[in-house]
């Protein structure tokens, strides 16, 4: 019933939308299908076609010289004003200054229900992909590259598949979407401040993670690439990054390579480490939304960290109205809807406790 639910809601993203004619349609009451909808998704049919037309409508920005305005009236906004407005609130950044400059987005594609893969085989297309990309900056810094992956999983993932070349590649092992944070990045009181948050000795917080940045800390790099995931458990681990090497001032080239990491599909960016030591200040310490323009994927991720922080979030809400379910069966739910936020088992299952208890 639910993908049924879904998929009427895609057939009809673009019409005057009723509750009542999914009703009839599902042959349920319009209220039951409202509340069905939200307990099963974690978010409302409302807010669920509206971040879905907005995507949408980034793409045509991006790809077609579609005017704004027909844009705006094709996705259901009243007028232009409107669209503007609801995009620069998702994204960050106007439909006018996107198409100018397109940046990388956080993707929102539609739910489906019908089963979770468990794993997935790597595209080989995207594979040569990114060893293209890995060629042209060996030929350009003449390997002189020191690549930063977000996390063990995609560390491995790399390391298997062999993608990196000759080029240094490092873990950063890390969720900054966890636990106090200080404003000196890896100094003694940020190791301490984040070995305590995560419960473990600081020798063993060295071991996971400063000792595996030691490249980053020892050699002298022409470039540095940057290989973080499009969810919010990435984007604050980017933040980090970018503001750590704005911190040591670094003056080689960057790039933030943003890999979906079920596809392994990569956008490309060049980014100038430059304000972010701020904006990791006011997000990741203060914990409010940066006074500086960002990238849109960075300022989605952003939104969804502050919403995470709150004691009443969609999550808490989903996990709430499921506490009958198995923590397997309610870790793997959790996965499936919440993508965006890129939590891992041990930040969903602290999430729980607390609302067990």
């Amino acid at each position: 019933m639910m993908q049924e639910m879904i998929d009427w809601i895609e057939d009809h993203l673009f019409d005057d939308f009723s509750l009542k004619s999914l009703g009839n349609d599902m042959g349920y009451s319009p209220y039951y299908c409202s509340f069905k909808f939200h307990q099963m998704a974690g978010i409302s049919i409302k807010r669920y076609r509206a971040l879905r037309k907005i995507f949408l409508a980034s793409i045509e920005l991006e790809n077609t010289d579609h005017r704004t305005i027909d844009l705006a009236f094709k996705y259901g906004f009243l007028s232009q004003e409107t669209f503007s407005r609801a995009f620069k609130n998702t994204f960050g950044i106007s439909p006018n200054a996107f198409r100018k400059n397109p940046q990388p987005l956080q993707s929102y594609v539609k739910l489906n229900m019908n089963g979770i893969k468990e794993s997935f085989m790597m595209d080989i297309s995207q594979k040569l992909k990114i060893e293209s990309l890995q060629n042209i900056m060996n030929e350009q810094f003449d390997q002189g590259i020191l690549n930063i992956l977000n996390g063990r999983i995609m560390y491995e993932e790399f390391q298997i598949h062999q993608l990196m070349g000759k080029s240094d590649y490092v873990p950063f092992n890390e969720a900054m979407c966890s636990n106090d944070t200080c404003f000196t990045i890896f100094s003694d009181e940020f190791n301490k401040l984040r070995s305590a948050g995560h419960e473990v000795s600081l020798k063993d917080y060295e071991n996971i993670t400063i000792n595996s940045l030691k490249p980053l800390f020892e050699k002298q790099y022409k470039c540095i690439v940057l290989w973080f995931g499009e969810d919010m458990f990435c984007q604050m681990n980017l933040l980090t990054m970018l503001a750590y090497l704005e911190q040591e001032e670094y003056k080689g080239k960057v790039f933030f390579n943003m890999i979906n990491e079920k596809t392994y599909d990569v956008e490309e960016i060049e980014v100038i480490p430059e304000g972010f030591k701020e904006i990791y200040q006011q997000v990741l310490i203060q914990h409010q939304l940066p006074q500086a323009q960002v990238l849109p994927v960075m300022y989605q991720g952003i939104n969804l960290y502050l919403e995470y922080l709150k004691d009443e979030n969609e999550i808490t809400a989903y996990i709430k109205k499921h506490l009958d379910k198995s923590h397997k069966d309610l870790l793997k739910n959790l996965f499936h809807l919440f993508p965006n936020y890129g939590l891992g088992d041990v930040q969903y299952l602290k999430m729980i406790k607390i609302i067990e208890e």
